[in-house]
This record gives structure tokens, sequence and C-alpha cells, in this order.
């Protein structure tokens, strides 16, 4: 059999414009004479579609795509096309919602093979909408007899995982059927997989390592076709393959980008090179290309076109307009600076050299008279007191409305430029730097912020060396560095690492990294501190296990011991 791989990025609701792709998308595949075409899951609708599930109509509409996309199949020499979608459960009692892998052959829904393991931790939340599978079955396509899983279904191998979410192995128990197959249908072990898998650092390594034991364990060839691009904080990132009993990758579709791979059953090709994203320069690499991914489908899913930040002269905005330039184009990304008295000399100088590299608009708003005025309004609440944290804030306020109203006169969605250390500790100011549509770097440590800024100057120099160089500072106050405030960057987020992603104690943490348990508890405490902060945030890209936002939850108002 000859299959196509439809890797391909659909949006969220929008069912004319995906629909749009797989047509496309199987139109590529019946000129590369291909069998069958595989689409990802929830291909019909875009994952994840959230409380949207909730409307009969969004339901309705998942229905009468799936009997377009049958239309396709129709007609001589066309192929099968197994694609995922949404559809309503008819029954009085249970959820009334299920999620589907749809073959579609010879213009008709010939099977839907439903989601029988639906996941609840991290950022899926999938229990909430939908009936989960009682059972399924082996289904023949073109003849051959195949095994149909949806995502999650494949990820409880007892023989991979060391500690399972689930009772049940459904690809265990389809394997078990092709014992007592009819011996025409008999034939090499078929597993297909439609796929909505999130990217993070690991993920994608992880993913084929997983498939491939799968598929030797079970003497299967086994076909993962993932979604790919982003849908709010989510990013996906495609690397849809094919493992061969021998547990190798034999056929690999790009990252980050729409693809169509085509993969021959009778013809197997030699081994890819499999992705392998531990290695510090590869993550780099690949964490870079998620972003520029995130920053152009939140952009343009949402409708916008163009973006607007303030440019500082320090390293995290320059970061975030970098990425802007590359995922908008230089035309649709306006720099915006805004000293203030406390705004060093390089500020503006360093901000103007990253604007004129990158060949975008910059404009100067000084906020030094506006901060004055703002001041004296205050004087008769604030006399007697001494400067601190009220006036510094005050700065990052005035620079946030300003961005704001240039936001709503231009149509240009702001972007936030803090990072994931400043937002663990609450380094940063509510309503002022924090505002925004979107964190572009919140899921990114400030160790890791530099790594970005280096590669981003791999070809040339972007970034100004000045802002490579100089001590991180917010410039609130005269002579302010962050380390005034925090400890030492490469200090403090190994220890945010190991109590935000992998939930170590501070006994665990002083261990681990030879750190007294004192800072560390000092450390946990801004944190914990923080929390009212994140949950008015812009919605954060998600590159690493566990980031701000939908996959980590936890109460505002409560006592923490530490």
């Amino acid at each position: 059999m000859r299959i196509a791989l439809a890797q391909i990025n659909p949006t969220v609701g929008d069912f004319s414009g995906n629909l749009k792709k797989i047509r496309e998308f199987t139109e590529r595949a019946v000129a590369e004479h291909a069998d069958l075409v595989i689409f990802p899951e929830l291909a019909t609708c875009g994952y994840p579609p959230a409380d949207l599930l909730e409307k009969e109509s969004f339901l309705k509409r998942a229905e009468e795509s799936l009997t377009e996309i049958a239309a396709l199949t129709k007609g001589e020499g066309r192929p099968a096309i197994l694609c995922g979608s949404v559809l309503p459960v008819h029954r009085p009692t249970g959820k009334h919602v299920r999620n589907v892998a749809a073959l579609l052959e010879a213009g008709e829904i010939r099977c839907l093979q439903q989601k029988m393991l639906l996941p609840f931790y991290d950022v899926f939340d999938e229990q909430r909408y939908f009936e989960p599978a009682t059972q399924q079955s082996l289904v023949v396509v073109k003849g051959q007899a195949v095994a149909i899983t949806v995502c999650e279904d494949a990820w409880n191998d007892k023989m991979f995982w060391p500690r399972l979410n689930y009772s049940i192995d459904p690809v265990e128990e389809l394997m078990k059927q092709w014992a007592v197959l009819p011996q025409p249908l008999s034939g090499p072990r078929l597993i297909l997989n439609i796929s909505a898998s999130p990217y993070w650092h690991g993920k994608a390594e992880v993913r084929q390592r997983m498939i491939g034991a799968l598929a030797k364990r079970h003497n299967a060839t086994a076909v993962l076709v993932n979604q790919v691009g982003a849908n709010d904080s989510l990013i996906f990132d495609g690397n849809s393959f094919v493992a061969g009993p021998d547990g190798e990758i034999h056929t690999q579709a790009r990252g980050f980008v729409e693809d169509l791979v085509l993969f021959d059953t009778d013809n197997v090709p030699a081994k890819t090179v499999s992705v392998s994203d531990t290695n510090y320069e590869t993550q780099t690499a690949l964490t870079w290309q998620a972003l520029v991914l995130g920053t152009r489908d939140y952009v343009r899913k949402c409708g916008f076109q163009k973006a607007i930040l303030g440019l500082s002269g320090g390293i995290d905005s320059a970061l975030v307009a970098v990425i802007a330039v590359e995922a908008l184009g230089a035309e649709n990304v306006q720099g915006i600076g805004m000293p203030s008295e406390f705004s060093s000399s390089g500020s503006v100088s360093d901000a103007e050299k990253l604007a004129q590299n990158l060949g975008i608009p910059f404009s100067v708003v000084p906020v030094r008279e506006i901060y004055t005025r703002f001041s004296e309004s205050l004087q008769p609440f604030f006399a007697g007191t001494p400067f601190g944290l009220a006036e510094e804030n005050l700065q990052p306020r005035i620079r946030g409305s300003l961005l704001m109203a240039l936001s709503n006169k231009t149509g240009a969605l702001v972007l936030t430029t803090g990072n994931k250390s400043e937002m663990a500790t609450g380094y940063c100011t509510l309503y002022g730097d924090m505002v925004g549509a979107l964190a572009v770097i919140g899921d990114v440590y400030k160790t890791e912020v530099y790594a970005l800024s280096r590669y981003a100057n791999r070809e040339r120099e972007i970034i100004p060396e000045d802002t490579l160089t100089k001590p991180p500072s917010a410039e609130l106050r005269p002579g302010q560095k962050d380390t005034d405030s925090l400890p030492p960057y490469e200090v403090l987020d190994p220890i945010l690492k190991a109590y935000i992603e992998e939930y170590c104690s501070a006994e665990e943490i002083e261990a681990r990294q030879n750190v007294s348990v004192e800072l560390v508890r000092s450390v946990i405490q801004l944190v914990e501190r923080s929390e009212y902060k994140r949950q008015q945030a812009a919605p954060v890209l998600k590159v690493s296990k566990k980031s701000f936002g939908m996959g980590r939850r936890f109460p505002i108002a409560a006592k923490r011991e530490v």
C-alpha cells in the first residue's frame, strides 16, 4: 500500500480553511499515486477545540465536513482517506462528543475508530469533553487489515513506560485480533496513528523512541501523522514518521512546516536520520523554530498581520523582535523606544542599531515628562515615603499604556518581552511590561535567552554585541541591576527548572545543585508569591515540559510551606 502522510496546519474552528488544506493535500497525494492519505487528529476542526465542543453548530459542521471529505475519495483511482474529527454522541447518557479517526473510501464513511484513552494531565483536558471508546477493531483498507489508533491510544505500552496512565493498552488489544484474521487479511502488521502531539524540549525524540519500540514489540510497521502549527499556547512540531518492525525510523516529515511524505509498505526505504532534540545546540535551534512558528500562527490565526513591541536596548526585547521579524516580516513589526530618566545612554542607541539591523521602523516616545506628571499627581499620597517599588513600577505601566494605545490605533498586536525567569519570580510589572497579547519567550529561561540570541546572530550580527554583554537591568532606578533582586541567572535558572518542571523540594534542590537551602527557599517564595501575576499574563508559547499557563494549575489564595 502506498501511504501519504499529510502533515497539515489546521486552525481551530476554521472548517472551510481546514477542508481546503485537506483537499489540496489529497490532490497532491493523488498525483503521487497514493492508496491512502492520512491526516492528523481533529484535522477537520483543529486541536484543541476546548469549549467549542459544547456548541451544537460546531458538531454539525464537523459532521458536514466528513461528508465533504468522503466525496474526495469517490471515483476511479481515488485514494482512501483517514482523517481525525469530532462527532456527536447520540445517547441520552455520558459525554456528548467523541474523538474519531474516520476512514473514508469510495465516497462513503466506511469506519469510525473512536479514541479510547483520553489524556487528562498537563495541557490535556479530553476527559472533560469526550466519550471514550469501549472497544476498537481492526479495519480493512484497500484489502489490507490495519490497526487504527488516535494519539494517546498508542502511548500506553507497558514495555516502554515505567508507569502506565491507563489499565488498558489499545494497541495490544488490536494486535490480539490479528491472530484470528482470515488468511487473505493477515499480512504484515500495520499500525496507523493520527496525532495532535504538542512540542516540548525532547518530545520529538521521545515520540520516535516510543513508537519505534511499539513497532518492534509487535513486529509491525507504525505510521504516525502529527499536526503541525500552533494554536494559542500550544505548538505542534509535525515530524510525522514511519517506524519499521526493526524499530528504526524509515520515513520522516520535516519539523515545524506542512509536509507531504509518501511511504510504500512494499518498498521500505533505508533508515532516515531520526530527531535528536536533547543535544543542547539542536535544542536551541528547535526552540527557535518553535517560537517563530508559534508567533506567526498566533498573530495570523487571531486575524492580525502586524506586531508592535517596546525595545529597551535589552536582550529580551531584542530576541523577541528578531523572532517577530522572522515570523511576520520586517514590514509587519514596529519597535518603540520609551526611555525614562533612568535609561542608560546605550538603551536607545542599542535599540536603534537592532532596528536598523532588522530593517524595522523604530520610534522613540520619551516617558520622562509623563512620569513627572504622574508623580506630581501622586505626590500628596507618596509624600514622606522613600522612592521604591511604586515609583519604579509606574514607569513600565506608562510604557504599557503607550503600547496599548498604539496597538489600538494601528491594529498591531503587542508582544510582551518577559522571560520565564522573570515570570517565575515576579520580576515583572503587572499592567506594565506584562501588557500584551502574547508572551513570546515566557517559557524561555534567561540563560536560554542568551543562547537563542547567539543563535539569532549565527550568520551575522543582528542583536548588537553591547546588548549581549551588558549586565541585565530593568533600569527603573539609578544603577539598577537584576542581581540586586535576584541570584545570578546561572544559579537561579536551574533552581527554577527543578522546582517548576520537576516539582523538586527545597532539600532535593539543595542536594542536587549544591546551593544553600535558604537560597532555594527564598526563590521558591518568590515563585509562589507571584502566582496572581502569572494568572493575569498573556498566553505563553509552550516549549518546555512544564510552562506557565494551561498546563500548570495552582491556586492563588493558598498557604504554601516551603
